[in-house]
């Protein structure tokens, strides 16, 4: 969900439902529900666009208004997902925030390699993944600019998690083929060797090389919810999926993903991100939006 949000959308009525159906009630159940569901804050202002993104599915529904569609999602949580994905927005795009990967190319790299190499597993978290821009990309300057060595390193014991809570945003990041010009920000020789020209329903676009998307475990996650994972991470990218949330949800997320690294362990988060609370004794910064974990490597 990199780059969810509840951004303004249209707010124009949905045919077959009425507006007058739609109340305050209504909306601040609504809100209630997605802050409780994910840690996104629906202010006043969002009020159009949560009836926009929820009145196709009550009219699906058959109900016959909003106070009777949620009374109902507690009976059907296939529904209750789609309510969740048609509140959040997935944006994001290839080489997002280049600085990030620099410094995953120039300081924690050769790091990685190297642990690699002598035996120790590798794993890298991309946390609210999107459509796979972000773990793609990731994996790209993994890989590096050799072919021979990044398939040795496709090959090794490097492992990739990719989550997300938005079922269709996980079902294209699986895909891992976009519109060509999508990857234009990514460095040509990067393009070149881990991207194939495929034709999809008539339409141009690159696909990700198989021995890269074979590295990706991809799950639906709540980064609210329990985490399965029992083993601590070298990287997170968690970047521009907080930005919505209240200061206390962020304080409390950041702590878990720095209690999820290895000491020496990097997490990077948005631009417009921090980090603060009981995380800033667990976290240094390194860079700009760049925190490493306490303690040695």
């Amino acid at each position: 969900m990199e780059g969810a949000s509840a951004e303004a959308a249209s707010g124009s009525m949905v045919p077959g439902v009425s507006p007058a159906i739609y109340g305050e009630e209504d909306f601040r159940r609504i809100a209630d529900l997605i802050h409780a569901e994910t840690g996104i804050v629906l202010s006043e202002r969002k009020k159009m666009l949560a009836y926009s993104r929820l009145a196709p599915l009550v009219r699906r529904s058959g109900l016959t208004s909003f106070g009777a569609f949620l009374d109902a999602l507690g009976h059907d949580p296939t529904t209750f997902t789609e309510v969740v994905a048609a509140l959040t927005t997935n944006h994001t795009y290839f080489h997002r925030e280049p600085h990030h990967f620099d410094h995953f190319e120039n300081v924690v790299r050769p790091a990685l390699l190297a642990r690699e190499q002598g035996g120790a597993p590798v794993r890298i978290w991309s946390a609210g993944c999107s459509t796979g821009e972000e773990i793609f990309t990731l994996l790209m300057v993994l890989a590096g600019p050799s072919r021979e060595e990044g398939l040795r390193i496709a090959r090794g014991r490097i492992l990739a998690l990719a989550s997300d809570i938005s079922v269709n945003a996980l079902a294209g990041a699986r895909a891992a083929s976009y519109p060509a010009g999508a990857l234009d920000a990514l460095p040509e020789e990067l393009r070149r060797l881990w991207c194939t020209p495929v034709t999809v329903g008539g339409e141009q676009r690159l696909a990700i090389d198989p021995a890269l998307v074979a590295m990706v475990r991809f799950r639906v996650l709540n980064l609210m919810g329990e985490w399965p994972m029992s083993r601590a991470f070298d990287v997170i990218f968690c970047r521009n999926v907080m930005i919505y949330f209240d200061l206390p949800t962020k304080e409390r997320l950041v702590e878990r993903f720095a209690r999820q690294l290895i000491p020496g362990g990097y997490l990077y988060i948005g631009h417009s991100e921090r980090v603060s609370g009981p995380a800033s004794a667990l976290l240094e910064p390194v860079g700009p939006t760049i925190y490493r974990r306490s303690g040695a490597a």
